[in-house]
């Protein structure tokens, strides 16, 4: 199932690789052919440049095979007759579900109303439709590129041959709301412009947000877009988590509690920023979803907490370790649990370690790190009782 990647020029910069967040034109199209089951990626261009190169990389690690062509005839000898081909116009930049929703399961030429898409660049096909860029057609119509002159346009081409041999129109508004962002970029001035609405849809929460998940998004969306061009994206986000973390270690060894609170919370920060970068990121490529979990770094982030809490207990008095300990390991275990047993704002609030270390910094800021760690330990034990009592409760016979 061959996909088709125009790296033409069109202005002295290809459109295949004008970039958008964390993916280019090209690496969208190639994450759409991916999620499509495709098993083998052609892509037209002159020449093979380091950034075709990538992409090359890319498909072979996912168990494609990676072609590169310079235009139709050498495609003639590539596809069989009973090869189904998705093909991508040049430029071509649009949302991965939307894509794979339209093109998995059908045969079919993917058009627009023509307003729209001779507005937005697209070709017009008929009186009232405009070509939306990309097609899955029956393998056997590329032969008919061999009646045509070798330097034809070949996506193009084909739509014609597909809409000449009956394959069926489906709009793009089909695929919902999700199809917003379904254009042709033509230059870096284009592409700059939507990055941030892009970002923004990719981040957004249909929850409301914890306050470290508030400030968060706020952060990606101002900053975001240097971040995904720089390079850096989740990656270094995740590093400079790691790094607080230990930081917090190393503060809490030597004393300093509060110093070590706040690292927490900044680590913590620094993670929400990582999940909603790597949403981006994975939007394009899928295997950068690792950093969208991070489950591991919450337990280490709660172990930290009772750490501290338990060092700031009583400063100068003698104590059992269980006693140090045991108040702050029992509200943190608590609210774990207050987390999992509330929905929506509530879990979200109760489960932010950046608000719990800032709390707990102000604790020991006021010396009362102890008083703090048994009243919310009570406090959280009747808040999960409650909720126990209420999703038990039987509401009729």
């Amino acid at each position: 199932m061959p996909m088709f990647d125009i790296a033409a020029e069109s202005g002295g910069m290809p459109r295949a690789f004008l970039r958008v967040g964390a993916a280019s034109v090209a690496g969208q199209q190639l994450g759409i052919a991916l999620a499509l089951g495709c098993e083998r990626i052609v892509c037209l261009a002159p020449s093979l440049t380091s950034d075709i190169v990538a992409l090359q990389h890319r498909a072979e690690k996912a168990g494609a095979q990676f072609h590169v062509i310079p235009g139709a005839r050498p495609l003639i000898g590539l596809v069989t007759a009973t090869d189904e081909v998705i093909a991508f116009a040049d430029g071509l930049f649009a949302p991965r579900e939307a894509a794979r929703a339209l093109l998995d399961t059908q045969q079919a030429v993917l058009v627009q109303p023509v307003e729209q898409g001779l507005a937005a660049g697209f070709e017009r096909i008929d009186l009232n439709c405009a070509a939306a860029g990309a097609m899955r057609v029956p393998g056997r119509l590329v032969e008919r590129l061999g009646e045509l002159p070798a330097d034809c346009d070949v996506v193009s081409s084909l739509q014609r041959i597909a809409l000449q041999a009956g394959v069926r129109q489906v709009p793009v508004g089909q695929a919902g709301p999700g199809n917003s962002f379904w254009m042709l970029l033509r230059s870096d001035q284009e592409a700059h412009a939507i990055e941030p609405q892009w970002i923004r849809q990719q981040i957004d929460d249909p929850l409301p947000a914890s306050p470290s998940r508030g400030i968060a998004m706020m952060v990606v969306r101002r900053l975001g877009p240097a971040m995904l061009h720089a390079g850096s994206g989740s990656r270094m986000l995740i590093a400079g988590a790691v790094f607080a973390a230990l930081l917090a270690v190393i503060a809490g060894a030597f004393g300093f509690v509060a110093a070590g609170f706040a690292l927490c919370a900044l680590g913590w920060l620094s993670r929400e920023t990582a999940r909603l970068l790597a949403r981006v990121e994975t939007e394009s490529d899928p295997r950068k979803a690792f950093a969208t979990s991070l489950s591991a770094y919450g337990w280490t982030i709660d172990l930290l907490l009772v750490a501290l809490l338990g060092i700031a207990a009583e400063p100068g008095h003698p104590m059992h370790l269980a006693e140090r300990f045991f108040p702050a390991l029992m509200l943190i275990a608590l609210l774990r649990i207050l987390a999992g047993a509330y929905g929506g704002r509530w879990r979200h609030w109760i489960g932010d370690r950046g608000v719990v270390s800032v709390l707990l910094l102000g604790a020991v800021a006021g010396r009362i790190a102890s008083e703090t760690a048994h009243i919310g330990a009570v406090v959280a034990a009747g808040l999960a009782l409650l909720a126990i009592s209420r999703n038990s409760r039987l509401t009729g016979p």
